[in-house]
């Protein structure tokens, strides 16, 4: 639909509300799925108690265990490598998207790193979008100079102010027949469009979405802290083990918020993104499982920076919990539609991330609590076998995805970041606690994440992507241009002010 004053597309594709975290509240069949399990439960309460209360123990058990061991087997499926597929006879028109707010200090380091990406300028859109209600990014936006092929646009009004309902505006601006999503601190592999058009262009119409590696690094020099070290082998476990092997296994598996590649009239087709949901990407890569597409993975990465501090990871993990949360409430609206490979999926996703986190720190404290009474009481802790065969297998799993996955990526990982690793994730109950008050509250809120610790080093092919020097903006084709800021937006200078305030909270 378009504005007729300014022109303007005024949003994407709209979701029905069954399919969408806009709808509140459960359905009609999970009150009654609901409902019939904890009538089950008080029933076996009151008839059995030491017999039901033994059966949730041992299903806790087991689900742990089995998720422990699917653990440990990605680490062998995804050594499958990914098919390398030719390049088409024509490169396919391109849309590349970065929805911005709140970002103008990394405007010119996003336009560089989308400068050099590997792909044919005529072929390529470039949308840049910001927010009306934020003047200093889309001052320094307009400002900036920028190839030809990039444009910057301003959202239209609305609601909700998310990510996901810019990038359905984009969606609608959108004539590539191929689109992807960078973050503005991202820095995308030059060559991942060609890869990813290639995958596309030998494969069938069914394949209409391919996930890259997300990988961090801090600024050149800066020394990790502990939630850097961490943060980067729990993307390592994600991004190089478990992604690849539910692709390897044909399943769907929960997007990244960047850097995912999309056939656009399929996107079109699956509604967009879910304007509503917080974590828009983990909704969207269920939903187009049910619509009966499939899931790929890339093999060149993009290098995103890690939370500044714990100040910042928690708001962040927050608002992923709550999302995880409000994906979960709409897939299982439709759980004969997942099928039992989808099932499946979503129990070694967003399942498993939701009951470790609230059962991280619980676990932890116990462990603490049984292992000091043997140190000061010299008895071994009288406590269930099976309790700490649950706590080993997940630990020792998680150990090695994260091992494994950071070989892959080109970290270290060491006895240091194993040993630290119990208390990071304890912290995640923190967050999940502060998850479920949001849901409840503040539902649609989105928490933004400061990008205190981007690297804008530009990447290029002939050089390691930590090193060489940026490429010039301008290219063969691409000449580099200043277009004058528009009259409704201020001028730069006021984005001093908005830096410092920025560099206060990180």
């Amino acid at each position: 639909m378009k504005n007729k004053e300014h022109g303007q597309v005024e949003a994407g594709p709209d979701l029905p509300l069954e399919d969408s975290a806009r709808r509140r509240g459960l359905t009609r069949g999970q009150v009654v799925a609901v409902g019939t399990l904890v009538a089950v439960l008080l029933i076996g309460a009151l008839a059995a108690p030491g017999t039901t209360a033994s059966v949730i123990v041992w299903s806790g058990w087991v689900l742990f265990c089995w998720m422990a061991v699917f653990r440990a087997a990605a680490c062998l499926l995804s050594l499958v490598p990914a098919p390398v597929s030719p390049a088409p006879a024509q490169w396919p028109a391109y849309t590349v998207v970065a929805p911005l707010r709140g970002e103008a200090e990394v405007v010119a380091g996003l336009i560089a790193q989308l400068d050099a990406l590997d792909y044919p300028r005529d072929r390529l859109q470039g949308l840049i979008l910001v927010e009306p209600d934020d003047p200093e990014t889309g001052a320094a936006a307009f400002a900036a100079p920028r190839p030809d092929w990039i444009e910057v646009r301003v959202a239209p009004p609305g609601e909700p102010r998310t990510k996901p309902r810019a990038l359905n505006v984009a969606l609608g601006w959108a004539t590539g027949a191929l689109i992807t999503v960078y973050d503005a601190e991202d820095a995308p592999d030059p060559g991942q469009l060609r890869e990813a058009a290639a995958r596309f262009a030998a494969a069938d119409r069914t394949l209409v979405c391919l996930q890259a590696p997300l990988r961090i690094r801090t600024r050149g020099g800066a020394r990790e802290s502990f939630v850097h070290g961490q943060f980067a082998a729990e993307y390592a476990a994600l991004f190089e083990i478990l992604l690849p092997a539910l692709a390897r296994l044909g399943w769907p598996f929960p997007l990244g918020g960047t850097s995912n590649h999309f056939r656009a009239e399929a996107l079109r087709r699956a509604g967009g993104w879910d304007a509503w949901n917080v974590t828009e990407d983990a909704d969207l890569g269920f939903r187009l499982w049910r619509k009966g597409y499939r899931l790929g993975v890339l093999t060149l990465p993009t290098w995103e920076p890690p939370p500044a501090d714990v100040a910042a990871w928690v708001p962040q993990r927050t608002r992923w919990l709550k999302g995880y949360m409000q994906t979960l409430g709409v897939q299982l609206r439709h759980p004969l539609a997942l099928g039992w490979r989808g099932m499946l999926a979503l129990t070694f996703t967003l399942i498993q991330t939701l009951l470790a986190a609230a059962l991280y720190a619980v676990t932890a404290a116990w462990t603490v609590w049984l292992l000091a009474l043997w140190v000061v009481t010299g008895l071994p802790p009288l406590a269930p076998f099976g309790g700490f065969v649950t706590v080993a297998a997940g630990i020792i799993s998680a150990w090695l995805a994260c091992a494994v996955g950071c070989r892959r990526a080109g970290r270290p990982y060491g006895w240091k970041l194993m040993l630290s690793a119990p208390g990071y994730w304890a912290l995640q109950s923190l967050a999940m606690a502060h998850a479920v008050v949001r849901l409840v509250h503040q539902p649609f809120a989105w928490d933004k994440t400061p990008h205190g610790l981007a690297d804008v080093a530009v990447h290029t092919r002939a050089a390691p992507l930590d090193e060489g020097p940026a490429p010039a903006l301008g290219g063969a084709g691409a000449p580099a241009r200043r277009l004058p800021v528009p009259a409704h937006h201020p001028r730069v200078g006021g984005l001093r002010a908005a830096r410092q305030r920025r560099r206060a909270q990180a």
